[in-house]
């Protein structure tokens, strides 16, 4: 069976639930993907494949901590071009504007993505509507469309194949077109107040573009008053392009989250052990774990994860 979220309804069941797959991982909550395992019947484990292009720091560090086994996918596929990331003041929107009239006049199509809908009051952030307007009026020569989650299905899909067929030049939306939209021509993307979307989303993002022959440029268009802490996460996905690295600096600044809970990033909630001073433990660890699953240590090893773990354990068992 292949589905969305949906299937974590509690009304959807399984016969015999043995192998789960989840695409896009990143976009599952860890109650999620509990409840989907727990889907299982007899007491049966389900065996799991997990795909994601920026593993969360909590599966990453999952991953270091032996729970999980990966592979790695290390190369860009074949005609693929590396896109140049750079960060721009909202001083320069002007002439980023018209680098944009030039690009879809030597023929190319542009993404400008933005992270909400409509205009907000509570939030200084630049709404997809609003840009949508702004741009028809200041390139009227381009032409403009609009994706967004409130659109219904046919008329996103409609604008979505009007900008693949060359129809269209400058495509506004919101993080909907994060995945599953392929178009070979577009060659860069602007995205708005970046500090709100997770070093993950503007990686899946950043990936709509550069499919093609052409040169591909990812704009992060910012704000002046960005923090520090801010600033190096944009400063992580600028300089580098590789999902597994940008998940590993995402680790280091973010946390690692809860290994035993469902918090996917921030301080782990270890009382000693510290994820990347003791890296080097990790395999000991592994064979010492692998010990303790002999008969003979069953007392102990029950004695120990209530003493440690308790209620948690099932959280371990969680991609």
């Amino acid at each position: 069976m292949v589905g969305t979220h949906a299937l974590v309804q509690a009304s959807v069941s399984f016969q015999s639930l043995g192998f789960i797959i989840i695409d896009e991982q990143h976009r599952f909550g860890v109650d999620q993907r509990l409840a989907l395992q727990k889907k299982a019947t007899r007491n049966l484990m389900p065996h799991q494949l997990i795909m994601t292009a920026t593993p969360i720091p909590r599966t990453l560090a999952m991953s270091i901590y032996a729970d999980l086994d990966y592979s790695q996918i290390d190369e860009m596929p074949p005609g693929r071009k590396p896109v140049t990331t750079s960060v721009v003041a909202e001083q320069q929107r002007g002439h980023l504007i018209e680098r944009v009239a030039r690009a879809c006049e030597q023929g190319g199509q542009v993404y400008w993505v933005c992270t909400l809908i409509d205009e907000s009051e509570a939030l200084q952030c630049e709404s997809a509507e609003l840009t949508f307007e702004f741009l028809q009026k200041q390139l009227p020569a381009q032409s403009v469309a609009l994706v967004h989650g409130r659109m219904k299905a046919a008329q996103k899909q409609a604008a979505i194949q009007a900008f693949k067929q060359g129809d269209i030049d400058i495509l506004v939306a919101t993080t909907v077109i994060e995945v599953g939209v392929d178009v070979a021509n577009a060659n860069i993307m602007i995205i708005e107040n970046p500090e709100r979307l997770g070093l993950s989303q503007i990686h899946q993002l950043r990936g709509r573009i550069g499919r093609g022959a052409r040169e591909s440029f990812c704009i992060l268009l910012v704000k002046d008053n960005l923090s520090a802490q801010v600033s190096r996460r944009l400063d992580i996905i600028r300089n580098h392009r590789d999902g597994f690295l940008i998940a590993q600096k995402d680790l280091e600044l973010r946390g690692a989250g809860e290994v035993l809970g469902t918090r996917q990033s921030g301080e782990a909630s270890f009382k000693i052990a510290d994820l990347m001073r003791d890296a080097r433990w990790f395999t000991r660890v592994n064979e010492l774990a692998e010990l303790m699953q002999q008969p003979e240590f069953g007392k102990m090893r029950k004695q120990l994860m209530q003493n440690w773990i308790g209620h948690k354990q099932g959280y371990t068992e969680v991609g």
